[in-house]
């Protein structure tokens, strides 16, 4: 009778070999006669482990395990660490200076809208701030490329005029309405990339950018509500002009003297930034003395040097954030969403910033 062999399912997982006999447990590649075991038949008997004492490193030579791990080791250190290239990317003069004007615009456009809004003629006002709005979701959902990105950018405009008319409408002034806006509409645009049967995986990864644009949105009609507010239009006028000579004058100063660059890949300049700051405050300062109470120099100044270094910061941490998408391939297809983003997202921060700021100095 011809002794048969196991099925498939009983061969080791790991390569060929016949299947183990009752009691006994064997060693694929046991050698005969290995000094380490007076078994020579290859077979291990109970309660022994099976090693491997021995090896052969790249030179042919036999060595102990602990030794050819060392030696594989301290070759692996030895060996140099292939470097990444990272692509310098040239400053374009004439970019910067239209991005200058453009947050130039931007911020005199928010500005005088400001100065028109009164008691009986906010709407407006809240128009010139959904058309911002609106700019900042085509930016913002262009140069992220989120997973339903239709459904995002509509959900998105609808949050912007539910935050409008929330801050416009009510009779007492409160910020604190926008944020149920900005906690449902986050939600909202989770449960619509969901029923386009997006993974949760990848809801849970564009969270980050779904609040940030959403976020945006909802501070900036936080503006709307700031005019309502005692004091809250000269805070307007100094906090965004602040912004907006920051952002101006770094770009105007990047595009004919970038130096230091912050990195190769940003096309950015420290002096441009710091710069930037520096007028901000100045122009805010001025602006305080201007005022009547409670305004000073010295409230100008503070307010004039947060909005300004927060709007720099912005700018530039858009700047890395679009050299991050390049260097992966994943840049945008809008050329132009990707260099209205840091304006828009400056002044976007600088509304709920004015707001606090309003409280803290001016109330």
């Amino acid at each position: 009778m011809l002794p048969t062999t196991g099925d498939d399912g009983d061969r080791d997982p790991w390569g060929p070999g016949e299947p183990p006999r009752p009691g006994r447990a064997t060693v694929r590649g046991a050698v005969q006669g290995d000094p380490w075991d007076d078994d020579v038949s290859g077979v291990i008997r109970p309660g022994r482990t099976a090693e491997r004492r021995s090896g052969v490193d790249r030179s042919g030579t036999e060595r102990r395990a602990d030794e050819l791990t060392a030696a594989l080791v301290e070759e692996a250190a030895d060996e140099p660490e292939e470097e990444i290239e990272v692509p310098f990317v040239p400053v374009r003069p004439r970019l910067s200076v239209a991005i200058a004007g453009f947050a130039g615009l931007l911020g005199l456009g928010l500005i005088l809208g400001a100065q028109t809004a009164g008691p009986g003629s906010r709407l407006p006002y809240a128009v010139v701030v959904f058309g911002v709005q609106l700019l900042f979701v085509l930016a913002w959902t262009m140069a992220q490329r989120p997973p339903a990105l239709r459904t995002v950018a509509v959900v998105a405009v609808g949050v912007a005029v539910a935050a409008d008319a929330v801050a416009m409408l009510p009779a007492e002034a409160g910020w604190h309405r926008l944020l149920y806006v900005f906690a449902g509409g986050v939600a909202l645009i989770t449960v619509a990339q969901l029923a386009h049967r997006i993974s949760w995986q990848r809801a849970k990864d564009a969270l980050g950018g779904t609040a940030l644009t959403v976020g945006g949105v909802v501070a900036l009609a936080s503006l709307i509500v700031l005019t309502r507010r005692p004091g809250g239009t000269q805070t307007v006028l100094v906090c965004l002009t602040a912004t907006a000579v920051a952002l101006v004058a770094a770009r105007l100063l990047d595009a004919v003297f970038a130096r230091p660059r912050i990195a190769r890949q940003v096309p950015r300049g420290a002096t441009g930034i710091v710069a930037g700051a520096m007028l901000g405050t100045l122009v805010a300062s001025i602006l305080g003395s201007l005022l009547t109470v409670p305004f000073t120099p010295g409230v100008g100044a503070v307010i004039g040097f947060v909005a300004a270094g927060l709007a720099g910061l912005v700018d530039l941490g858009v700047n890395y954030a679009e050299a991050g998408r390049n260097m992966v391939g994943r840049a945008p297809n809008l050329w132009v969403a990707r260099h209205m983003q840091g304006p828009l997202g400056a002044f976007a921060l600088a509304a709920p910033v004015a707001y606090v700021l309003a409280v803290v100095f001016v109330a």
